[in-house]
């Protein structure tokens, strides 16, 4: 009888755990094309922008709910609307180097119901002093 009994929670646990592996499987799902962009020397002043193209590879709708910036150097936009599985979709960011110096990762973070929550995308350049 205690076979029995430890054959039962035995089978019930792997029921229970193959249950949470397939409900991890699916859902959203992002993929990018491409995570960062390197735009290389950019005089001071320019602007550069690049669209980020993403395809939801889930299962399930995916809803981006927030892409925010670093600093307000940089804007994304995004779509509002719930993007199909196996569909594609576009964030274009746009990044303002007038005030900057140097090197720049100017980093965006797209929040979304997909399994991973927060995805990166950033657009990278050295900024040059104008010259005269």
């Amino acid at each position: 009888m205690k076979k029995l009994g430890f054959l039962l929670t035995l089978f019930a646990f792997a029921l229970v755990f193959h249950a949470n592996a397939q409900d991890q499987a699916s859902g959203p799902v992002i993929t990018f094309k491409e995570t960062s962009i390197d735009f290389g020397d950019i005089v001071q002043g320019a602007k550069v922008e690049h669209t980020f193209v993403l395809t939801n590879s889930g299962t399930a709708p995916l809803v981006i709910s927030n892409v925010a910036a670093t600093c307000g150097c940089t804007v994304p936009s995004w779509p509002k609307e719930p993007v199909a599985p196996g569909k594609s979709a576009e964030i274009k960011v746009s990044f303002n180097s007038t005030g900057k110096m140097g090197k720049q990762n100017s980093v965006v973070r797209i929040y979304s119901n997909a399994s991973e929550p927060i995805e990166k995308v950033s657009l990278i350049s050295n900024v040059l002093p104008k010259t005269n």
